[in-house]
């Protein structure tokens, strides 16, 4: 078929198919570009006047088209993707950190950029990066760091071989992440005969690896030894949908578990054996059956630090098996391997583990209760005088200027709270950065599956309106939520134009707390003075707060905007944005320092200053010095 290398990658993809457990599904419907003069012509010219099935949306930054992509993917539990295609220079530069964020969270994203010109004839093109050295590097040389595959198309007879390499990477469980397929703007338009085959439909499984026999015996010793085992369910879990099986294994053993940012929503939070989010930005209920667990069993989770309170979490822990697609994170924690699909997996351990029961009575029904009590405490938390002397490492008067700016009389904990009983309980949840992970992880219950969208492994500032849209274009039949701070709406939040392009209707709840306010508790709560954290005039602490309209900036781009100061005002205006039928967007004025306070539930290891000079900064020392006391691994 003699056509050119742009119309090749469009035909391609069209006919790319995936299948899981039997289900078909065609793994490309739509794609994102920003057209410049790498890719308006040649692949753009493709998908312009091409006959094929592919939807093209525009977006309005490429790296917030790429988080779009990468939401909708993982909201598709990996079956579905969406190619987004760049320009070369600036527009290949911005997809460079969402390729990274995709990559962090084993979710499948694939990029075309453009580049220059193979030949070289007319270089340096526009935007065209030159190294002296070596004159084949360009930006797209970027890519290399934070993808799991990258490719350069110098001729038209390398296309196949990189489009096949693309897909075995991208619908593998264990490789899953950002590919790049980098292309000269010239050879884009070049003709080439490719083979028929080529073209033809094509469908891949998404396999279940399963692990050896060995490793599950080694398992199945080791648990079944066990007195008080915990296990952590991660985001491997929810991408194998084992949720009923992990469930059955619980039941029948009598195991808790907890979960993390990327596992929550796998599990019912009204599951008997729930505890909720563990670590650094877990609650008191998880971290304390974590504390005394004597065996801890990793359900596809990779031990981020802050699953693990940077490895001082699991005091009492004897061993670890880690069930995971990948042996790189099985490896970790020196644990026990399973290499193989957390479904497939769980069912084999728990036919293994017969009449297996653990020692626990009601431990964990009593720690749960007690952290909802706790939970009950933070949501009904509210403005008053009495509230000042207990918020820590903030500047005098904060609260009341931050009220005098704002009007805001909302603590962050209240509002949320109120959020969870007013929307639907199938709703889609989106958040990636700031203090409201941590509040999401401690707080948030769903029943719903897979609705929550936390990117957490690479807490991307930006990712959460993007991916508010991905997620609705995975599933419009759902309402879906973008949590998001003021200091992330700042950074990118251009996605919003192309909501209302496509007529999508995703509701933005802004929650404006003067600036970012978690960096600020972590460099005052160690002894630094504020300082560029805030939203004040000028970079230090000591002048009023600017006063932010961000629902009128929302009304400008088509939403529907809303200010809410109160419990009343945020109420009346959650209510109201059920009943509209574009997109929302609710500037919630919160009171700075009243999010959950992390280091009352975990701690997390960070720099701090070996050369004190003031109280505070020689209780950072010392806390770090008492902390790494208790790290084994």
């Amino acid at each position: 078929m003699k056509i050119s290398v742009g119309e090749a990658i469009v035909k391609y993809l069209d006919n790319q198919y995936v299948s899981f457990d039997g289900a078909e599904y065609k793994f490309v419907e739509g794609a994102f570009a920003v057209f410049g003069h790498g890719c308006v012509l040649g692949i753009g010219e493709a998908l312009a006047t091409g006959k094929h099935g592919i939807k093209v949306y525009q977006g309005k930054n490429e790296q917030g088209m790429a988080h779009v992509a990468t939401s909708y993917a993982k909201q598709n539990n990996r079956r579905k993707i969406m190619p987004c295609i760049s320009s070369i220079g600036p527009g290949a530069a911005n997809m460079v950190t969402a390729a990274a964020t995709a990559t962090v969270n084993n979710i499948p994203l694939l990029l075309f950029p453009g580049d220059t010109f193979a030949t070289r004839r007319p270089d340096p093109v526009l935007q065209q990066f030159e190294q002296p050295h070596d004159l084949t590097v360009t930006t797209n040389d970027a890519y290399r760091a934070v993808t799991r595959a990258f490719d350069r198309v110098y001729r038209p007879e390398m296309l196949y071989s990189a489009l096949e390499n693309a897909m075995r990477v991208l619908t593998d469980p264990e490789l899953a992440g950002a590919v790049c397929i980098a292309m000269p703007q010239d050879v884009q338009g070049e003709v080439y005969d490719f083979p028929q085959e080529m073209f033809a439909k094509r469908v891949r499984e998404i396999r279940r690896p399963v692990p050896t026999d060995s490793e599950l015996i080694a398992a199945a010793e080791l648990i079944g030894s066990a007195k008080y085992p915990l296990v952590i369910v991660g985001g491997g879990a929810r991408y194998s949908e084992a949720g009923s099986a992990i469930e059955a294994f619980l039941s029948k053993c009598n195991i808790p578990f907890a979960e993390t940012q990327a596992g929550k929503s796998t599990i019912p939070c009204s599951s008997p054996y729930y505890l909720g989010g563990l670590g650094v930005t877990g609650n008191a209920a998880a971290n304390e059956i974590a504390a005394k667990a004597d065996l801890i069993i990793g359900l596809g989770t990779r031990f981020s630090d802050f699953t693990t309170s940077s490895k001082t979490l699991f005091k009492n822990a004897k061993a670890f098996v880690n069930v995971n697609v990948s042996r790189y994170h099985a490896l970790k924690m020196h644990g026990s391997t399973v290499v193989g699909d957390v479904k497939v997996s769980v069912e084999m351990l728990t036919e293994m583990l017969k009449d297996y029961r653990t020692k626990y009575t009601d431990e964990y029904l009593v720690a749960r209760k007690k952290w909802l009590a706790e939970a009950d405490r933070l949501y009904k938390t509210v403005y008053s005088k009495s509230l000042v002397p207990e918020v820590k490492a903030m500047t005098p008067g904060t609260l009341e200027d931050f009220h005098k700016a704002t009007g805001a009389e909302l603590t962050q904990t209240a509002a949320l709270g109120l959020i969870r009983k007013m929307i639907p309980r199938d709703a889609i949840v989106v958040a990636a950065a700031g203090s409201l992970p941590g509040c999401m992880q401690r707080l948030w219950d769903t029943d719903s599956l897979y609705s929550y969208n936390m990117e957490y492994g690479y807490s991307c500032m930006g990712y959460e309106i993007a991916g508010a849209l991905g997620s609705k274009l995975a599933a419009p039949d759902k309402e879906v939520y973008a949590m998001v701070g003021d200091g992330s709406y700042l950074m990118l939040h251009s996605e919003m134009v192309t909501a209302v392009q496509e007529g999508v209707k995703i509701n933005v709840l802004l929650f404006d707390n003067g600036g970012f306010g978690c960096i600020n508790n972590l460099q005052m709560g160690k002894g630094v003075p504020s300082l560029a954290t805030e939203f004040r005039y000028g970079a230090a602490a000591d002048t009023p707060f600017v006063p932010i309209d961000f629902a009128m900036s929302a009304r400008a781009y088509g939403f529907k905007g809303y200010t809410a100061r109160t419990l009343t005002e945020l109420e009346a205006a959650l209510e109201a944005s059920k009943k509209e039928k574009g997109g929302v967007l609710i500037d919630i004025k919160v009171l700075p320092k009243t999010m959950t306070d992390g280091c009352v539930y975990g701690w997390w290891q960070t720099g701090v200053t070996h050369n004190p000079k003031t109280a505070v900064q020689r209780e950072a020392v010392e806390d770090l010095e008492e902390n790494l006391k208790k790290y084994r691994f």
